[in-house]
């Protein structure tokens, strides 16, 4: 049967054979968004894998992540390691689960039917969606604050133009975040060729503009300012500790997303060794040369700036918002649009909105999914998430973390151990194909790794294994399901 259905390419790229492709487009699992992208239509090179990855690192969560870290106790070199570690450390399961994506032309939630069934692949996938929808929310609330400074540049009494706070927020506030959440939602429904062309030119703008204001902030300091000179408020290694492991666990969290949806961009990829080697080089490097700018530049700026609050330092919006010339305010903060929209759409729009259309391909389209997405995404007040930054860190990316690692280990362990690569394209758009309906085996799995994973937050005792939640959560589900699939396999794993 997969040998008529499918075409293996020499690269070892699969694709459906046309018969088999038609034979499958009346299925209710199957929608054109979903579907395996044809070889021919896999044009995604190194560069542009590179370009997506420095496009989504190069955001305001990540200029402000040592400042979560730093005022946790740590000195700027200790963030800096913590932020690389936590990024070479989570570039494992990303290019493991790149992999399918690249060799069958398959988005994240048909390759998720592979392991928990073709009904059961909406519980990962839903999982994921909503995680996908908080983070829309917050790059959304940051992009509408860059906005919210553009148009105050411009237009005297902005703030105040449309009368005073609702709900802690001016209305020209919240209008500035829907008018950046519309943008975003115009784009997705435009797909994926534009998000390329986006990611394309936004990622070297993005670092080129962020240099330049790095390069004139040292310049007008006279020097990299006082925060290099901090000894950070450890003495000892057992100091240290109880803050590094959720720090590091937090920064496993922070793309603990894009490690379980990664082939939704590696199904358009040309081979395995491109998106590999793009995904390799741009990630850890930019991550720690992004967050190391974002030091630099607010140590200089508390020199340049003497009246600022601190605190506002690490805020690249509340910076901006010092300089007097409208010009280059203007050019600033579309800096800072183009790096919030390249980062939102790719990161928080693309995925959630196949994870919809999974749960009913028949009636959701990605478009759709995208408008979903945006809608949720407002609904989880993206504004309270970011009102306290070690809340953020320790609370919201240490929290679900523990969830998407539990969904990483089970998709891990099924590829690679159970099925060794080797998946039946045209069953995962079956319903009553092999992997039709619920894989118990893996929903018991990512169970038991959330539980052991979350457990800390009700029992004072087990708070450790919440610290540690990615890896208790991905260990515990890659055993469980590796064991349970070899106990007790399903009547047909491959065929």
């Amino acid at each position: 049967m997969a040998i008529l259905e499918t075409i293996q390419h020499n690269d070892g790229r699969v694709e459906l054979n046309a018969d088999a492709e038609e034979n499958i487009r009346s299925s209710s699992l199957y929608n054109e968004d979903l579907a395996p992208v044809p070889v021919a239509k896999r044009n995604w090179t190194t560069y542009n894998y590179a370009a997506l990855w420095v496009s989504m690192a190069h955001c305001i969560p990540t200029y402000m992540m040592a400042s979560g870290l730093i005022s946790a106790g740590m000195n700027w070199w200790q963030a800096l390691i913590t932020i690389l570690l936590g990024n070479v450390i989570v570039l494992a399961p990303i290019l493991l689960n790149s992999h399918p994506g690249t060799k069958y032309g398959i988005p994240f939630p048909v390759f998720a039917r592979a392991a928990y069934g073709t009904g059961g692949s909406n519980l990962p996938a839903l999982m994921r969606a909503i995680v996908a929808c908080g983070w829309f929310g917050i790059q959304a609330w940051i992009g509408g604050q860059a906005l919210q400074t553009f148009f105050a540049a411009f237009i005297p009494g902005w703030a105040t133009l449309l009368g005073g706070p609702i709900g802690g927020h001016t209305p020209t506030e919240w209008l500035s975040f829907l008018l950046f959440w519309g943008l975003n939602i115009v784009i997705i429904f435009r797909g994926m060729d534009l998000l390329r062309m986006v990611e394309n030119w936004a990622a070297p703008y993005v670092l080129v503009m962020t240099g330049l204001l790095l390069t004139w902030i040292l310049y007008q300091a006279g020097g990299i300012g006082f925060l290099l000179h901090e000894p950070g408020k450890f003495h000892t290694f057992g100091e240290f500790w109880p803050i590094f492991i959720p720090s590091l666990t937090a920064m496993i969290g922070f793309w603990a997303t894009l490690s379980l949806n990664m082939p939704d961009f590696t199904r358009f990829g040309k081979s395995q060794r491109e998106q590999v080697i793009g995904q390799a080089i741009a990630l850890p490097t930019t991550m720690t040369v992004f967050a190391a700018m974002g030091i630099l530049i607010t140590s200089a700026a508390v020199v340049v700036f003497p009246h600022m609050n601190p605190a506002d330092a690490w805020d690249p919006v509340k910076l901006v918002g010092q300089f007097s010339q409208p010009v280059i305010v203007a050019i600033s903060m579309f800096t800072v649009v183009v790096a919030t929209l390249s980062v939102n759409i790719a990161a928080n729009v693309v995925s959630p909105a196949n994870d919809f259309a999974n749960a009913l391909p028949k009636l959701i389209s990605f478009r759709t999914g995208g408008l979903i997405t945006g809608i949720i995404g407002i609904l989880m007040q993206p504004w309270k998430l970011l009102a306290d930054p070690s809340g953020y860190i320790f609370g919201w990316l240490v929290g679900y973390s523990g969830g998407l690692g539990s969904i990483a280990g089970v998709l891990i362990a099924d590829y690679w151990l159970i099925r060794r690569k080797s998946l039946n394209l045209g069953d995962l758009y079956r319903s009553k194909g092999i992997y039709g309906g619920w894989n118990y085996r893996a929903v018991i799995a990512t169970l038991l790794g959330c539980f052991f994973a979350w457990i800390g937050l009700i029992i004072p005792l087990f708070h450790p294994l919440y610290d540690y939640g990615w890896f208790v959560g991905f260990g515990v589900a890659f055993f469980v399901h590796w064991i349970l699939m070899k106990a007790a396999p399903p009547q047909v794993i491959n065929r």
